[in-house]
């Protein structure tokens, strides 16, 4: 059992001085300027002597899951001041999934360096840190476990159901589902449009267990979010009051002097793994929690998520993989009641925001809906939602949400039909003369981290047209890029080594067999390995995208899927030294491939 562990003193304790001290109190020329400065803003010499509480704002405009976090600061400034702390409010990149293109993982490791140099350069005494969409959780729990002064997570909340018909939408499972109904000629325009205007209906991410949920849950989980905190919904009144509790909260972190790495432990990384497979979570958790355990200073193995799995049964009836949405969770009890089922499975003695323990926050948790959240005696599943495969075609592994599989796919040998990119499946995949069958294997190469580039959301490969007319609705689908926590199917994702670097998914021909076998954990191609030897010499790797800035430095220094895709360079120094095998692998892999 991993152990927790706590601040050996509170700052009140040891007779340290809080950081706003040495900006506000010092009666040099800097602190003249920095008093100065500050009372032109309005504030006084009173609230100088007080907890300064840094409030990151990722509101955007063209983000739309943050388009009501300017009224949630409010209310969090209203928690500070009432706690005895000043509150000042600062803004950092934000991305949101609808817009970013190529992809929001090209910008997920700048955000969290935008955030952690924030935190880090500012008389700022403890932080709270406004997120929701896919990326935005991730990036700010990697900025707090490397910058490591007090922080909590507070997440803008889930929409409310979609509703059309007296059905309930989810945002995107059921984009994906419209959108292939008329791209099979099934519904019409106006129809589609129908859709577009009833799925989403209020403020929030997505309602389903998408990734934005998933990690809103995982920061409940790891325990930097309060309880309850997860699936409140956007527009419900609670979330405001859970903002100002938040705020309430930030100032007595800094009193307590608790910090992120007090909370963030190896256990408590365990705690959030089982929640995330107990809840059918989203794969993109996988590569955001490797990368928050590697800024923790540890390595954080595929193997861990598939022990943590097997052991895990899955017990919360939310979509994509099950029958709710968050709206339902919460009336159930949201992750309280999900963590109190799964109790005897959790690290109960680890530390969270609240200041107490795991076990301590969920004395009163309790269930209120048995077909929502099940019991480990009675799951929906006995293992947990993700499982992680081997096998030659991904030596260093691959991800599949099993749970959102067709069951007669769980165990499948197929033909491949290769797509070399992104563009060339967009270009034949609806192609008529397509030779391909439902018993086909889709395979999509150059999706990865550097082949996209940055490793987008689409590994959801579209069924073929023809197929779609035949009644056809989930196929075997590999390929070295994410999909959304909202997709559901046959999905095998975060094949690794990626195409682009010359891993085995780049040595895939067209009718060459592939092998998938969920229970057994085994993704093969069944092809000599002479005959791979033979196709290697042949094998010429992709132009990269960027010969320029920030894209460059993505392509540089972005590690690989199961290393988290964080910056080589921003690993704590130690843990770069231990996985400098790992990392120098994929390095020469490269060079040979630019030989």
């Amino acid at each position: 059992m991993a152990e927790c562990r706590v601040s050996e003193e509170s700052v009140a304790e040891s007779g340290g001085r809080l950081k706003s001290e040495a900006y506000f109190q010092e009666k040099d020329l800097w602190g003249f300027i920095h008093r100065s400065f500050t009372k032109s803003m309005g504030y006084t010499e009173e609230d100088l002597r007080k907890p300064v509480i840094g409030i990151c704002n990722t509101f955007s405009e063209l983000n739309k899951c943050h388009s009501h976090f300017n009224e949630l600061v409010d209310y969090v400034k209203r928690g500070v001041w009432q706690a005895g702390g000043v509150p000042m409010e600062f803004p950092t990149i934000s991305i949101g999934e609808p817009y970013v293109k190529p992809t929001t993982m090209l910008l997920r490791n700048l955000m969290a360096m935008d955030t952690e140099e924030m935190m880090k350069g500012h008389p700022i005494d403890g932080v709270v840190l406004l997120g929701g969409c896919d990326k935005t959780v991730p990036a700010q729990l990697m900025a707090a476990a490397s910058a490591n002064i007090p922080a909590i997570v507070l997440t803008g909340g889930p929409m409310l159901n979609g509703r059309l018909g007296g059905r309930s939408l989810g945002a995107c499972t059921d984009c994906y589902g419209f959108t292939l109904e008329h791209k099979a000629g099934n519904i019409s325009d106006d129809e589609l449009a129908v859709a577009e205007n009833a799925i989403c209906r209020s403020d929030g991410h997505c309602m389903v267990m998408g990734t934005a949920s998933t990690m809103a849950s995982i920061a409940e989980a790891i325990g930097m979010a309060l309880p309850g905190c997860a699936a409140i919904p956007a527009p419900d009144s609670r979330r405001r009051h859970m903002s100002e509790r938040t705020g309430k909260q930030i100032v007595e972190l800094v009193r307590l002097g608790i910090r992120p790495r007090d909370i963030m432990t190896a256990a408590a990384i365990e705690n959030a793994i089982t929640v995330t497979m107990a809840s059918g979570g989203s794969t993109n958790a996988i590569i955001h929690l490797v990368a928050i355990s590697q800024r923790l200073g540890m390595k954080l193995p595929l193997e861990t998520f598939d022990r943590i799995s097997s052991r895990t049964p899955f017990i919360l009836n939310l979509r994509p993989s099950g029958k709710y949405q968050m709206e339902e969770y919460f009336e159930a009890g949201g992750v309280p009641a999900l963590m109190k089922e799964l109790e005897p499975l959790l690290h109960g003695d680890c530390l969270t925001v609240t200041g107490r323990t795991v076990t301590e926050n969920l004395v009163q948790a309790a269930t209120l809906d048995r077909d929502v959240i099940r019991t480990l005696e009675e799951p929906l599943d006995s293992q947990g939602g993700i499982a992680v495969l081997r096998g030659n075609l991904a030596p260093d592994g691959a991800l599949i949400k099993q749970t959102a599989v067709s069951a007669h796919l769980k165990k499948h040998i197929g033909r491949a039909v290769v797509f070399e990119s992104p563009a060339d499946l967009n270009d034949r995949i609806d192609d008529p003369d397509l030779v391909v069958d439902e018993n086909s294997v889709l395979v999509l190469k150059n999706a990865g981290p550097k082949g996209a580039p940055a490793m987008p959301e689409i590994g959801q490969i579209p069924i073929p047209q023809k197929l779609l007319k035949q009644g056809i609705r989930d196929m075997v689908r590999i390929s070295d890029a994410r999909i959304s926590g909202t997709s559901y199917g046959a999905l095998i994702v975060h094949a690794a080594p990626e195409a682009a670097i010359g891993g085995t998914l780049a040595l895939v021909q067209d009718g060459d067999e592939i092998e998938l076998d969920i229970s057994a954990r085994r993704l093969e191609l069944k092809v000599s390995d002479e005959e791979l030897a033979r196709r290697r010499l042949s094998w010429q790797a992709p132009k990269p995208h960027y010969d320029r800035g920030y894209g460059l430095l993505f392509h540089e220094r972005v590690l690989q899927a199961n290393l988290g895709c964080d910056f080589d360079f921003l690993l704590p120094a130690e843990l770069r030294e231990a996985l400098l095998g790992e990392i120098e692998s994929v390095r020469k892999m490269e060079s040979s491939r630019l030989k």
